[in-house]
């Protein structure tokens, strides 16, 4: 950010800190006579000495010294000044300037604040509070100006300046406290708004404080409601200073949802930061989402802005809440959109289904087709094994199936894991059961049979619903069902087998046996795979489906995609080691 220029420091005279510069010692102090006087106060008549002190304290109203009355600075304390006056004066008329020193101490406070709070590292609601500051101040001087000139046709009494100065009395040193927490503090951007909004409320028995303390909130508000307008209606953070409760961490990318299974791009790309603003604490949440659903409608070239009217204008935050009702229109607007778009444009549901089709296996005949033309491949080692042959096998069996017809059947892939089902489970680590790993140790020889999976291919924005760690979870169910439909298919050809030696009379003898077992197995290899298929995978699948057809914002639909998926999983037992190993091949 631009730096403050040298001369607003080295030149305190344009600034109104000349009061704080180091002086040898006060004037009154050296000589107990004023500059320009050869005498003391005292030995001037009391009618003298009033029409002195006046004129004294009508600079010291505007921070300057006069004749009699000096300014210094507090030793140790930079932002503080006391105001010394000759002590030969009458002591009424010392009495009735003392009253008045303090809202001349108010002033220099509050021009000190304002001058040095206008500089550019403070951020945009300092600014916008310094200039409601000076705008007040230069009432202020003109009140001064006014009786100065009221002072100069001899109308003007001391009793008349204290009657003049007395109202201005509680609202400047109201916003003198203001000023001092601010400062010692360093307070900005919604921690300034906070602080003049709970002053605001301490003073509600003073009707004028608070209505003076209730304006400057608005004032130093309408920067931020103006950062706050470009986030709901566009989705653009135009923060430079960082005083929004909203950052951007830019190194999340939408690609890592489609690489890493541990993306945090929708949760940590935008998020909320501490030093809320209290008036939109309660609905900070909705104001992250709108800007985030905006955000992705940009990132797929769709330009859209919320509609903007002059009723929509974040223009104060009072008692009729009408800031909270643009709020709301706001973000309906953009998750309607957005969730339109990803369902009607990109095709959700669609997507969905299509992924059921292959990774649940809702329609199995290209798998059967493909576990024909790829069986000597998958019985490789993994080592030996070629994915380049494999997806060639596997568009092979998508072509001459019925799956040709579904338009989205090149978006799938094929893919061999390094590792068993249960050893995957264990490194992903989806449950606290998974995590002791008893049982998962890798066979000695692995073959595509046991690595062997599908993939699909996910473009931005369904990649915010179908994102790599739910595609996993989609393999792990498609392996599962895999290796079922492997065992299936074997026990199907030693069953065939043994009808073939029915003829021989063999009850009583190991093949008589070994045909029961198989026998066995085979209708509890039936009776799992339809309980995956239709009692779990099916109906889940029905009530995921419903949710989405009412869900009223994509991330209704996210909650909604990864229950079932959770579902799923341990339903099918995966979440279950100790149930899996029994149903698995050593």
């Amino acid at each position: 950010m631009p730096s403050t220029p040298r001369w607003n420091v080295e030149r305190p005279f344009l600034t109104g800190r000349f009061h704080q510069e180091v002086k040898g010692t006060s004037r009154l102090a050296h000589d107990s006579h004023s500059v320009g006087s050869n005498e003391a106060i005292g030995c001037y008549d009391a009618s003298v000495q009033e029409l002195i002190v006046i004129d004294d304290l009508l600079s010291a109203l505007v921070g300057i010294e006069g004749r009699y009355i000096s300014i210094t600075r507090i030793r140790g304390k930079d932002d503080e000044v006391s105001f010394q006056i000759d002590a030969s004066m009458d002591l009424t008329l010392q009495e009735m300037a003392k009253r008045i020193f303090p809202l001349c101490q108010s002033f220099l406070l509050i021009s000190q604040f304002v001058e040095s709070r206008s500089q550019f590292k403070n951020g945009l609601v300092n600014h916008a509070f310094a200039a409601a500051l000076r705008e007040l101040l230069l009432d202020y001087q003109a009140m001064v100006a006014q009786l100065e000139h009221q002072f100069r046709l001899g109308r003007l009494s001391i009793q008349g300046l204290w009657f003049y100065c007395q109202p201005l009395m509680v609202s400047m040193q109201a916003l003198s406290v203001v000023i001092q927490k601010a400062s010692a503090n360093n307070y900005t951007g919604s921690a300034v708004l906070n602080l003049l909004q709970s002053q605001a409320k301490a003073m509600a028995g003073d009707n004028a404080v608070r209505s003076l303390l209730e304006r400057m909130t608005q004032r130093a508000n309408n920067a931020y409601l103006g950062i706050l307008e470009r986030w709901v209606y566009e989705g653009v953070i135009d923060d430079p200073y960082g005083e929004f409760f909203i950052k951007e961490n830019k190194s999340l990318l939408k690609e890592s949802l489609t690489q890493d299974s541990d993306a945090k791009f929708w949760s940590e790309r935008y998020s909320l930061k501490d030093g809320i603003p209290s008036f939109l604490a309660n609905i900070a949440g909705t104001i992250l989402t709108t800007g985030k659903y905006l955000n992705v409608m940009r990132e797929c070239g769709h330009t859209v802005q919320v509609p903007v009217s002059e009723n929509s204008k974040f223009m104060s935050f009072g008692a009729n809440h009408h800031y909270l009702e643009c709020i709301k229109v706001a973000y309906d607007f953009a998750s309607g959109e957005l969730l339109n778009l990803i369902k009607e444009k990109y095709d959700l549901v669609g997507k969905l289904r299509s992924i059921k089709h292959y990774l649940l296996l809702d329609q199995g005949d290209f798998l059967v087709h493909f576990m024909d033309i790829a069986r000597d491949e998958l019985n490789k080692q993994l080592d030996e094994i070629s994915v380049e042959k494999l997806q060639s096998l596997l568009d092979l069996a998508l072509r001459t199936t019925a799956a040709a017809s579904d338009p989205c059947h090149e978006d799938l892939t094929c893919c061999v894991e390094r590792s068993p089902l249960l050893k995957r489970l264990s490194d992903l680590e989806l449950h606290d059961t998974v995590s002791d790993g008893k049982g998962s140790e890798e066979p000695v020889s692995v073959t595509g049979l046991e690595t062997f999976s599908l993939s699909y291919k996910v473009q931005w924005p369904l990649s915010i619903v179908i994102s790599r760690k739910a595609l996993t979870k989609y393999q792990l169910i498609f392996r599962f069902l895999f290796h079922c439909k492997h065992v299936e298919r074997q026990l199907c050809g030693a069953w065939q087998m043994h009808q073939g030696v029915r003829a021989l009379n063999s009850r009583g003898t190991a093949i008589s046996r070994s045909s029961l077992l198989c026998r066995s197995m085979l209708k509890f290899i039936n009776s799992l795979l339809h309980y995956l298929t239709f009692e779990v995978l099916e109906p889940n699948w029905h009530v995921m489906h419903n949710r989405l057809q009412t869900a009223k914002s994509i991330d209704e639909v996210i909650r909604h995609h990864d229950f079932f998926l959770e579902k799923c999983l341990r339903e099918c037992l995966l979440l279950l080691p100790e149930l899996l190993k029994v149903n698995s091949v050593p």
